[in-house]
């Protein structure tokens, strides 16, 4: 039987304030997006959680389509919340999302109405859960009126299924028209949900950061690894068991020379630090408090104890952020 640790809250983690709201996520998010899936050991998934949440990491983030099989992520996460996390309930903040392909059909995916509270409905029972914490709208539906995806995150919540509601990957003028919408019906949007690291700085650029702090939301930040990209693991070539290896989300073809040059000069700076590059990324993403939490994704607790390091230095001078945009930019 699992008892969590008593120094849960007292192993280091710091908890960031979610926009204008009573929430405080830790610095560090767990995502379930891979290895939770039925392809994946269940004890290992199961060894991921319990550490995280040991050492303060109170948030699990999901979607309805993690997996793989789609569904499977929230279904290992369902089994962990009935064998182990069932005491801890009001601890967590449980996060899922709709919006990507789910099941056939028209109404498997995108925002429709139908769509968002079928696959709510159906990721609480896969999580045994009888509400989650916050619901996502995965990604804008060009062709479904705005107001039909906003209002069904309004109902969710006025139907006790979910605590809060956020947007994902929301271009600015939708993600504009959506914080005005929800907030005149008294449903804020509680997070900005966007792709944010050392090369990927679209937040920045578009302005979706200070947007979300202007709207009173936070910002969560996934894929701050670049998929591996922001590691020392394909300094000496690409490894058999890497995500390029395997012929995931992340190609071959874009571990360019000029890419690959990038990586060996980040690395360098970071060691002159006293850090990994991935702790090194892990604290940049963190650097400043337009960011309230980074989602991270691990294949092994090992794996995580080396994540949790990047909070031991989120600090970076004036100089070493002009180095890193020379680098990249």
């Amino acid at each position: 039987m699992y008892s969590a640790s008593p120094e849960r809250y007292s192993s280091g983690m710091k908890y960031r304030r979610c926009g204008q709201s009573g929430i405080l996520l830790p610095e560090i998010s767990l995502g379930l997006w891979h290895n939770f899936g039925s392809v994946d050991t269940f004890d290992n998934s199961q060894k991921m959680a319990h550490y995280a949440f040991d050492n303060g990491i109170i948030h699990f983030d999901l979607a309805n389509n993690y997996g793989p099989v789609y569904g499977s992520a929230e279904e290992t996460f369902g089994q962990i919340m009935k064998k182990s996390f069932a005491p801890y309930r009001d601890e967590l903040f449980i996060s899922t999302k709709a919006g990507h392909e789910m099941w056939q059909g028209p109404y498997g995916e995108w925002g429709s109405r139908k769509y968002l509270m079928s696959s709510l409905d159906q990721s609480l029972k896969r999580m045994n859960l009888d509400y989650v914490d916050i619901f996502y709208s995965h990604r804008f539906d060009p062709n479904t009126p705005l107001e039909e995806t906003l209002q069904a995150l309004v109902d969710i919540v006025r139907q006790g299924k979910a605590l809060y509601v956020g947007i994902s990957k929301y271009p600015y003028e939708a993600a504009r028209f959506a914080y005005h919408y929800l907030k005149q019906r008294d449903v804020r949007c509680l997070l900005y949900q966007g792709r944010y690291n050392i090369f990927n700085r679209e937040p920045e650029q578009e302005q979706i950061l200070q947007q979300a702090k202007e709207n009173g939301s936070g910002f969560i930040a996934f894929s701050p690894l670049a998929q591996g990209l922001l590691t020392n693991r394909y300094l000496q070539g690409i490894p058999d068991d890497s995500r390029i290896a395997r012929g995931g989300f992340l190609k071959k073809e874009q571990l360019t020379n000029d890419v690959l040059q990038k990586i060996e000069q980040l690395n360098k700076m970071a060691l002159e630090r006293g850090q990994t590059l991935a702790e090194m990324a892990l604290a940049w993403v963190l650097k400043d408090d337009l960011v309230t939490s980074v989602i991270i994704g691990a294949s092994s607790v090992q794996q995580m104890k080396d994540n949790l390091k990047g909070l031991e230095n989120c600090q970076f001078t004036a100089e070493e952020l002009r180095l890193i945009n020379r680098i990249i930019l």
